[in-house]
């Protein structure tokens, strides 16, 4: 049906298991991460992640950690709000979708506590098939926190770019994705976004990527905003590949992404994370043939869910991933072992 070689992979999050919640511990953690990894890898997925369980935090159980597990341990951030901080942050535009700030900048960003490697290495150790690790991106940080320190996000963006580019140059893993979730809804700030997002992908010592969406929280879409609004910033990129929403997004607005740079790869979501409902391998296989009849044969490279899956259950998330593959193999002509 097409050529052979596209990859399967995940964008990151995976549904945390219940007995994780209700007796956290270190050991728990890594049993948790364990299973995470052999649930992908008996799915038959290329590329695994650890389901960013290592953020998992046993006072928020029911976020993926996105934002405060990577700037609250930084050097010159605060995570106690007071009143008027909380104040001014919610009189911030674009940030209705947090109450409070994970923390208040107050002094230059430094490492903190911050620790990547140990994650990075537990996965590594736990995985049989190549890994990607997955981290927060620059953008996305700098946008949620409260500045009282830089006064110029773009600055700040770049200063938490320079902490994260000196942690992924000590990370062992097949790829390093970058996630940035909400330059989606604000594409005119793609200039110091990209800046501080190549600032991190330079160092990245193996494969670089950049995953992103248009929001992910409780099955609804966050950002609004197009692909075609965010061209200038993907070609900008510094980048192996790019892992996009594609399964939730209008089925026209696919033709855009023609104009991508030639050297990065196309990653296609065509497992919408926002709907319960079990994609069938036909019509993965279809989304797939869609792709490749519009933008050329060899430009997808892999095939993914739009986003992460923490916010569905385990039993729908296992069932997503087994049809991901089923539907590449489908369009591929493999057999089910391939």
């Amino acid at each position: 049906m097409a050529r052979a070689g596209i990859q399967t992979t995940v964008v990151g999050s995976y549904p945390i298991p219940h007995w994780l919640v209700a007796s956290p511990s270190e050991q728990a953690l890594i049993d948790a991460t364990r299973v995470v990894l052999h649930t992908q890898e008996r799915a038959g997925i290329d590329l695994v992640c650890d389901g960013e369980l290592y953020r998992f935090d046993v006072n928020h159980p029911e976020t993926n950690g996105m934002i405060d597990y990577f700037v609250r341990p930084l050097a010159g951030m605060r995570a106690a709000i007071g009143f008027q901080e909380l104040q001014d942050y919610r009189n911030q535009p674009g940030m209705g979708f947090r109450a409070k700030p994970p923390a208040v900048c107050e002094g230059p960003i430094g490492h903190g506590t911050l620790d990547l490697m140990a994650p990075c290495a537990r996965a590594k150790r736990l995985a049989a098939r190549p890994l990607k690790f997955t981290l927060t991106g620059p953008h996305m940080l700098a946008k949620t926190v409260l500045d009282r320190h830089y006064g110029d996000v773009a600055a700040l963006a770049h200063a938490l770019a320079d902490v994260l580019a000196e942690q992924v140059a000590c990370l062992d893993a097949d790829v390093i994705q970058i996630d940035e979730a909400n330059l989606p809804g604000h594409p005119d700030e793609w200039p110091w976004a990209a800046s501080a997002a190549n600032r991190v992908l330079d160092a990245v010592r193996t494969t670089p990527a950049v995953h992103l969406c248009f929001g992910n929280y409780g099955g609804q879409v966050v950002q609004k905003g197009t692909w075609a609004q965010l061209l200038e910033y993907l070609n900008a990129l510094h980048v192996d590949h790019v892992v996009l929403e594609c399964a939730h997004r209008p089925a026209g607005e696919l033709e855009v992404l023609s104009e991508l740079r030639a050297d990065i790869g196309l990653g296609l979501g065509v497992v919408d994370i926002k709907r319960t409902e079990i994609e069938s391998p036909d019509a993965i296989a279809r989304a797939i043939e869609q792709a490749e009849t519009m933008l050329g044969a060899g430009r997808v490279r892999y095939i993914h869910p739009d986003c992460g899956f923490w916010m569905l259950k385990r039993s729908i998330a296992d069932a997503k991933i087994a049809a991901l593959v089923a539907g590449r193999n489908l369009y591929e002509g493999r057999s089910a072992q391939a």
